[in-house]
């Protein structure tokens, strides 16, 4: 007799599997770097003359605002660089006038993690987490790997492992160190190099703020920008959100997150064709939020790193959905405490949920009347974001600083000296 499974229950159980084959890999990962770790206590030999030597990996286009300023200050030092991306119209690939910097698309999907789990380097920078956990493998000829920011929250805050095999994280406020330190005691990892060094991108947004002003316009004009996956506001409220929205007569934008058009299509499809476009309703679906962030005077939003863009950087207020967010999958379930991000975010402004949302016009208002608001933004600043406007300077030089200790000869990549 044939036992039969329906597909339901056989698609659980593969879901089980899976994931008890990854965990198993992942904790004989770390048995394994443990080991290569204790033999070498901590230390890494010299390279090899002919690798790459530092190699700058962006998965999407979207992180080129995270290593546009690197990329400047490093071509500024006179150090050869190359940019590998996997996007075909990522703005990296334009010409901007760098004398020092090779960029390349490397193809999407297997195509590109195929070269990366390959490439010989001796530095590799990234700002995407899951070294080690999927697809994307350390290079046993890369000596080491460093993860730059791509938001000013926790680190904890990717999905699970998603920091524990770089060798470096480069991280903005004391809280990540902690954080990075308390989930090493717990998965039994060898210490990482942390360095904190501030935030490049923000700095450099702020710069712009002050250069661009914002168009002038009457009224409100209020932000929708939703991230994606279950915990997202459209998935808690649905369209009802927007409902609410356009019934304030308030100017409104709405820029889903770009993953909702690759993991949430239908949903996000069938909206936009609900709300279409209008004189008081615009879709963004720009590569540069800069814009919209600008001239918006009032964020709606659920976890996305887009909120300390907006309130830290453009110093403005925010309404931030109760989505009953579940740590479960990712790194913020280790934690003894509760997420800085949740702690944060009623001193940035007031919670959206079930039972307030019919009332959506007097939260704006009051977000954008009351002071205590401003005064948690400094204090967030503060705990986020240190050595404000010195991100870049002090990112590129542990870069450099560590190539030094790996090579033992600078000379071979910096030929200028930084310039003031």
């Amino acid at each position: 007799m044939i036992l039969y499974i329906d597909p339901g229950t056989g698609s659980m159980l593969f879901t089980i599997i899976i994931s008890v084959i990854g965990f198993s890999f992942y904790i004989l990962h770390v048995l394994w770097v443990k080991l290569k770790f204790a033999a070498s206590r901590g230390k890494v030999g010299k390279t090899d003359k002919n690798k790459i030597p530092i190699l700058i990996f962006a998965e999407t286009k979207r992180y080129w605002k995270v290593f546009e300023p690197i990329c400047r200050e490093l071509d500024k030092r006179g150090v050869k660089i190359v940019y590998w991306t996997t996007a075909k119209d990522d703005p990296a690939l334009e010409d901007h006038g760098f004398k020092n910097i090779t960029t390349e698309f490397i193809g999407e999907g297997n195509m590109a993690y195929a070269k990366l789990n390959m490439v010989s380097a001796t530095i590799l920078v990234a700002s995407t987490p899951g070294l080690d956990v999927y697809q994307w493998k350390r290079s046993k000829f890369v000596d080491y790997y460093i993860h730059v920011q791509h938001a000013a929250n926790d680190i904890a805050g990717y999905r699970m492992f998603g920091v524990d095999f770089f060798d470096a994280l480069l991280l903005s406020g004391q809280y990540q160190t902690d954080q990075t330190r308390e989930l090493e005691r717990k998965r039994d990892l060898p210490a990482k190099d942390v360095e904190l060094v501030g935030i490049p991108y923000m700095d450099e947004m702020r710069k712009r703020i002050e250069k661009e002003p914002r168009e002038p316009h009457d009224g409100t004009c209020v932000l929708l920008a939703p991230s994606w996956g279950p915990n997202s506001i459209f998935n808690k409220f649905g369209t009802k959100v927007l409902e609410e929205l356009i019934a304030t007569g308030y100017r409104i934008i709405v820029r889903p997150h770009p993953q909702s058009f690759i993991s949430d299509p239908g949903m996000i499809e069938s909206i936009m064709e609900k709300y279409p476009e209008s004189d008081k309703l615009h879709w963004d679906r720009s590569s540069d939020n800069f814009a919209s962030l600008n001239n918006a005077d009032i964020l709606i939003s659920d976890f996305s790193g887009i909120i300390f863009d907006f309130t830290l950087a453009f110093d403005k207020p925010l309404l931030y959905a109760n989505v009953n967010f579940s740590p479960d999958c990712y790194d913020y379930y280790w934690l003894d405490e509760k997420p800085w991000t949740l702690t944060v975010l009623p001193r940035l402004g007031l919670e959206l949920n079930d039972d307030n949302l019919h009332d959506i016009k007097t939260l704006i208002d009051t977000c954008l009347t009351e002071e205590r608001f401003k005064k948690g933004r400094e204090t967030a600043r503060e705990e986020t974001w240190v050595y404000m406007g010195e991100g870049t300077i002090r990112t590129v030089d542990f870069i450099m600083r560590k190539y030094k200790e790996l090579t033992d000869d600078n000379d071979t990549v910096s030929t200028a000296d930084r310039a003031d």
